[in-house]
Formats: structure tokens, sequence, C-alpha cells
């Protein structure tokens, strides 16, 4: 495996700094997938949009982003992963300008776009900016900077948006994005060099086309289903991304330059690894989902004492994750990835314990063992993916690696609310899609069935890193 890999760039003294830039736009574009949620009820009244409509513009943003993933990796790789970073940055900035200047709703769906069109171009280069900047003893505790951002990113929107409109309006959530982008753009174009030379090459559009539309229509379908069920539809989405999910695959098998060269799948390293991500980020959604219905409405909790509890979970993965680099710069990766997925198991089986009252102790230890667990998890699992791949696929790597926690993200809000109302129908004997209020005993049973589902895909996620353990060589991670 070792000659497909160039020799590893002298060290740039700057690479810790670029760490930083490179962290601060993961936060920001994992966060602007989730903050707009808790802003849409004011949104509604201030535009005057049915919230039904209100929905696109968190929906549009996910989708968009996916779907220009690997695109972009692989722009990246044919381009320079730099460029398409820093181009990014400033596109990212510009969107987020748009979308917080209060011009109507179809204003603010056009600077979503704009805003996703430069998350994906920022999210799908960064791990591969990493790996191609540190040397190997030093990319664990990289990937575990990288990391935190990312995870606090996907955690963070409810509780930092419900901050910025206790204190100021909705146009804020997207304007408080400039400043900080701008200092990020600034000293991304002095600090971050040029990078490896771009691979000479052409873009697939069949192959861009195909996975784009099995994305958008796949994720649409799920999105809406979570307000209308399984309607005929629902099911026309869905099959439309099965039949686009399949022309993709042949298209990729028979084009000179794939955009997703499904040779890298036959590295067991990388095939396992980007499984695990999967698999974890679908669990450790069903919590950022599901807590805050049983907090502010099982408990009874005031909206600020829930926000509060809900941050033990990032918190404590910000400090874990720089742990869980450094003890996988010095151990095998997959070992300490398997605890961390071990640990996110253990919480999930401890919120099968929760009752009905005076839950919040043990609310209290399973989170924070969630956030010890994930910390741990993501550096070494971004290690492995980005380690076992040729120099020349880092870009498409990286953004496939981004496209799996993605998926995860949704496949996780989807599952956990698919299982939570549709045990509480089963029981009520009608459709419900919100908290049956006056109902604790009927939700708490269908919250105890869900977190039995994330314990599987726990589980399994533990499986798949133990089967890995062996298989890891430190020769085989350039």
């Amino acid at each position: 495996m070792s000659d497909t890999h160039a020799v590893q760039p002298a060290v740039d003294p700057h690479r810790w700094a670029v760490i930083i830039i490179l962290g601060i736009f993961a936060f920001m574009s994992n966060l602007d997938s989730s903050i707009v949620n808790i802003a849409i009820p004011v949104m509604t009244k201030d535009l005057g949009v049915a919230a039904s409509r209100m929905e696109w513009i968190v929906s549009l943003y996910l989708i968009v982003l996916s779907a220009l993933l690997l695109l972009f990796g692989k722009l990246g790789d044919l381009w320079g992963k730099e460029k398409i970073f820093k181009l990014g940055t400033f596109v990212f900035v510009f969107g987020s300008a748009m979308s917080g200047t209060p011009l109507g709703f179809n204003f603010l769906l056009l600077g979503r776009f704009v805003q996703a069109v430069g998350g994906a171009m920022t999210l799908a280069n960064t791990y591969g900016i990493v790996t191609s900047e540190f040397p190997i003893n030093e990319r664990g505790r990289a990937m575990g900077t990288v990391g935190t951002f990312v995870a606090l990113g996907s955690v963070a929107g409810p509780g930092l948006g419900g901050l910025i409109l206790a204190v100021s309006s909705w146009p804020v959530i997207f304007w408080i994005n400039v400043p900080i982008g701008l200092v990020a753009l600034i000293f991304a174009l002095r600090l971050m060099h040029v990078g490896p030379a771009p691979i000479p090459g052409r873009v697939d559009w069949g192959g861009f086309l195909t996975q784009a539309t099995a994305i958008g229509a796949g994720f649409w379908g799920l999105n809406v289903s979570q307000q209308t069920g399984f309607t005929p539809l629902i099911w026309g989405l869905l099959a439309i991304a099965v039949v686009a999910l399949i022309l993709f695959f042949v298209v990729e098998l028979h084009v000179a330059q794939p955009l997703l060269p499904l040779r890298i799948f036959k590295n067991a390293l990388f095939s396992g690894g980007v499984g695990a991500v999967y698999l974890v980020f679908v669990v450790q959604f069903f919590m950022t989902i599901l807590m805050p219905f049983y907090l502010e409405d099982t408990l009874r909790l005031p909206a600020g004492e829930a926000g509060a509890l809900l941050t033990l979970y990032p918190l404590t993965m910000v400090f874990f994750a720089p742990l869980g680099g450094y003890l996988a710069d010095r151990m095998n990766i997959a070992l300490v990835g398997l605890f961390g997925a071990a640990l996110v198991g253990l919480a999930d089986v401890l919120y099968l314990f929760l009752p009905l009252r005076g839950g919040l102790i043990l609310y209290a230890g399973a989170t924070i063992i969630l956030g010890m667990g994930t910390g741990l998890f993501q550096s070494p699992l971004g290690d492995i993916v980005m380690s076992v791949v040729p120099k020349s696929d880092l870009g498409i790597t990286g953004s496939f690696n981004a496209l799996a926690r993605n998926l995860g993200m949704v496949s996780g809000t989807a599952a956990s609310t698919s299982i939570l109302f549709g045990v509480m129908s089963r029981q009520l004997g009608r459709r419900i899609t919100t908290y049956p209020t006056g109902q604790d005993s009927v939700f708490l049973s269908a919250l105890h069935v869900a977190f039995g589902v994330a314990v599987a895909v726990a589980l399994l996620a533990v499986l798949v890193l133990a089967w890995m353990i062996p298989k890891i060589k430190k020769a085989d991670l350039k």
C-alpha cells in the first residue's frame, strides 16, 4: 500500500493555525444545518410564511450541502483542496450575509442555497487538508481538534440559536457568521499554503447528477415523511432515490474517471471506517433529537434549564475529542474508536432506564458518558479513513467521510422520530406527530423502544471496529 502514497511534504510551521481555520468553518457549516430549527416559529411570523414552507430553509441547506460534497471533493483533487476551501469560505460568508438580509422568504431560500454551496466546498476538503498538512505522529491530535469543531457544530445549533434569539432577532443567526468567517478567511489566505499539486483529470458529471438526484429525492422524502407519513408521493420520491443510486453505481463502473472511485471500498479499513462513522452518527442523533422532548415535556423543565442540561453533551465532547486524538497517536486507533463506540452504546443502555420523574442524575450521567464516547471516537476514525487511501484521492475521501456523517445525521433523525411517533401512534390508536400531552407514560415507552434500536446500532459499530483492530498496521497509515 505504501507505494500509492507520495512522500510527506515538509511540515508546515503554521499547521496548527490552519487547523483552527478549518475548525471554525467546520463548526459554522455543521452549525447551520440545525441552528435555524429553533428560529422557525419566529421567522414564520416575521416573514408571514406557513411553518411547513419555512421548514424548506432547513431541508434545502442539508440537501444541497450533501449533494455537492462529492463534487467539491473531486474538484479539490483536480484543482487543489486549499483553493476550493478558500473559495468556499467566501461563498459561505456571502450566503450568510444574504440569509441575514430580510428581503423575504424567496431571498432567504436563495441565501441558504449559497450558504450550502460554500459549506460543501469547505467541508469536502477539510479532512484532506489535515491529512496533507500533518505528519502521521500528529495527525490524531489534528483530527481530534477538527472533529471537536465538527461535532460541536452538529449538536450546538438549538442552544446557540436560543441564546441569540433571547437577546436579538433572527437575522443575527446568519450575520454572526460574517465577521467570524471574514477573519478566518483572511488568515486562510495568509497562512494556508498551496498544498500538493493538483492531479490531471475531469469531472464525472453523470456520476454527479445521479448521486445528487439520489440524495435530493431521498432526503426530501424522508424529511416530508416526518409530517405526512409514507404517502404515495413519499414512496415515489424514495423510489426515484433508489433508481438514481443504482444508476450512480452503474455510471461509476463504466467511466474512466469516476466521481467516486469504487476501488477505494476494496480497502477494508476505509470501508469499515466510514461504516462506523455512519453508524455512530446515527446513534448520536437519537439523543440530539429525542432528549429535548424528555427534558421539557416529560420532566417539565423550563427551556433554559433544559438547554443547559443539553450542553453537557457538547461540553464533554470538547474535552474528550483531543484526548481521543492523543490516544490515537499512541495506540491502535481502531481500539480507541471501539472504546468510544462502546461508551456511546453504554449511554444508550442507560437511557433505557430513564423514569417519568426524577431522572436528571441518570440523564446527566448517561449524557456525559455519551460525550466521552463520541469525543474519543471522532479523531481515530477520521484518521483511519483519511490515512489508508492514496494521496491523489484525499479530496474525494474527505468529502465521502463528510457525506457519511451527514447521512448518519439524517438517518438518525428520521429513524428516531419515525420509531418514536410510530410506537406512540400504535399505542394510542391514532396517528401522532408531536408529544402526547397528558400521556407521559406512552411517550416514555416509545422513547425506550427508540433507544433500544440505538443500542443495537451502537453494538454494530463496536463489532465493525473489533473486526478492524487486527487489520490496523501503523505502516499502512501514511
